[in-house]
């Protein structure tokens, strides 16, 4: 029998709680699998996530849910009632959603073909080319004073990689930034929008559809040495994606390959000011990053959850979950789960046997996991080595609104100067 959660996870989503949304985890974990008002399940403790980031039972397309279907379903009856009043109904055009959000086979298809062109060497390649942008933003404040670490280094250090290997100008930048942020929103269970803000997600949906779709058409014209001119040029030997696979691909690309990024960068710069003898450590010993890194990951994520659809009735922890039922995975809860981690709730930078939940698990584990890496490496070990003497200017810095992808906005710090 299902048991209700002791705490509601709408708390973990009002927004007063997102600084330090820790403590409501670890009274979650005391219901490893908690049936929800809305009939939702959240399971928040580590072998079961796992568990269930395995299990063929489980989807990513959110469509196959009893909620998405019934909305679904209420959407066309309104077109219908609309339709016989006389009104004009425009019937929403079919969108193919971006791979992580399939399931296998097709999953697994597009997955492959944006591997081969996500290659080690190039990730590999753009170390020394992330290096110089690190330099080059820190550089602009060798007077000291106060740097903002989300605008002026952590935001703008993934998005001129990604731009770079993907093939997006990066004069284009303002246009895809402004749609980045609401469109991300979609992910988090919390963000009710109104009516207006649902028109607003559409629209912005539109225009960085037809943005990317005039982009490919250029690249397909003129293909550079870039991902998505390989993936329009290559035969691969799973076959060519379609227009709209393509499309909804090179998104899911270019918002997920700095969104995350900059949070992880943030977070970990935070984590320093707030043990100022983690900072020394790392400046003392640069290989320490390695595992600074990973803890990182384990001790304050950038991405805190994940839904699935139950495609079958599941039994977890003795709760059968039903065929049809939304799934939340907390993974930033199994990553703290004092069952699995000793010390959980500590940052320990040199942590061993840390299999964290940071880039989830399964066939859908992250895609840009080594370049996310090789950047939070090199901004983070940057920044311990160069900074003289800095101090949060704001602690608690103030967070976006996104529960799911969470990350402060902004993150000043107040330092006296660089060095060499």
């Amino acid at each position: 029998m299902a048991q209700q959660a002791k705490v509601d996870f709408k708390q973990i989503l009002d927004h007063s709680h997102i600084a330090n949304p820790y403590p409501l985890y670890e009274q979650f974990r005391e219901t490893p699998v908690a049936l929800q008002e809305d009939g939702s399940y959240i399971v928040s403790t580590y072998n079961e996530i796992v568990s269930l980031l395995h299990d063929p039972r489980l989807s990513s397309d959110m469509r196959k849910s009893d909620a998405q279907k019934q909305a679904l379903q209420q959407a066309k009856q309104k077109r219908a009632q609309l339709a016989a009043q006389g009104q004009p109904v425009e019937e929403p055009e079919e969108v193919v959603p971006p791979f992580i959000f399939q399931d296998p086979p097709n999953h697994d298809r597009l997955r492959r073909i944006v591997m081969r062109q996500f290659t080690p060497e190039r990730i590999e390649s753009m170390g020394s080319h992330v290096e110089q942008i690190v330099k080059e933003h820190l550089d602009k404040h060798a007077q000291g004073g106060q740097i903002d670490i989300v605008d002026d280094l952590a935001y703008p250090l993934p998005v001129t990689v990604i731009c770079q290997l993907l093939g997006v100008p990066r004069e284009d930048e303002p246009r895809f930034h402004a749609w980045a942020e609401p469109l991300a929103s979609v992910l988090d269970p919390g963000q009710v929008q109104t009516e207006a803000q649902q028109k607003q997600i559409m629209e912005f949906s539109r225009q960085i559809h037809e943005y990317m779709d005039e982009l490919l058409q250029k690249l397909k014209a003129n293909p550079g040495d870039n991902m998505l001119s390989g993936m329009l040029t290559t035969n691969d030997i799973d076959g060519p994606m379609s227009p709209r696979e393509l499309i909804s691909t090179a998104i899911l690309l270019l918002i997920a390959g700095h969104e995350t990024t900059v949070n992880l960068i943030t977070n970990g710069t935070l984590a320093m000011l707030r043990s100022p003898e983690l900072m020394e450590q790392l400046r003392q010993d640069p290989e320490l990053v390695i595992t600074y890194v990973e803890e990182l990951l384990r001790y304050d994520p950038p991405v805190h959850f994940r839904t699935r659809t139950a495609l079958a009735d599941i039994e977890v922890a003795g709760t059968t979950i039903p065929k049809g039922a939304t799934i939340i995975l907390v993974l930033a809860s199994g990553s703290h789960d004092e069952k699995r981690f000793k010390q959980s709730e500590e940052f320990i930078p040199d942590r061993q046997d840390n299999e964290h939940l940071g880039f989830g698990s399964g066939i859908h584990y992250c895609v840009g996991a080594p370049l996310a890496r090789i950047e939070a490496h090199i901004a983070l070990s940057e920044i311990s080595r160069r900074l003289i003497d800095p101090k949060l200017a704001v602690d608690p810095p103030t967070y976006r609104d996104n529960a799911a992808l969470r990350g402060p906005r902004h993150l000043p710090v107040d330092f006296k100067g660089l060095r060499d």
